[in-house]
């Protein structure tokens, strides 16, 4: 995760709940790495994204399906991988 382009943290709190897995976060932050954090609640991990994202209740899924069709629509997958792992 440290060397990750981009990290979306979805409904948690990582800062608070998983401080040492966060700190894989706050490395890939400080390499230009952009965090999203998608959840209805602003928190210490809100506070520390590039990005929070308040969602209403109950709308993940919708969001999730959302981005996959985005990615699957203008080819942005690793098709690849795909094949051969899914």
């Amino acid at each position: 995760m440290a060397n990750a382009d981009c990290i979306v943290i979805q409904g948690s709190n990582m800062a608070e709940c998983h401080p040492v897995g966060f700190q894989w976060v706050t490395e890939a932050k400080a390499r230009g790495a952009r965090v999203i954090h998608v959840d209805p609640r602003f928190t210490r991990t809100s506070a520390n994204a590039d990005r929070h994202v308040p969602i209403r209740t109950g709308t993940d899924v919708v969001l999730l399906g959302a981005l996959i069709n985005h990615v699957l629509s203008n080819g942005l997958d690793f098709r690849e991988y795909v094949l051969n792992y899914t």
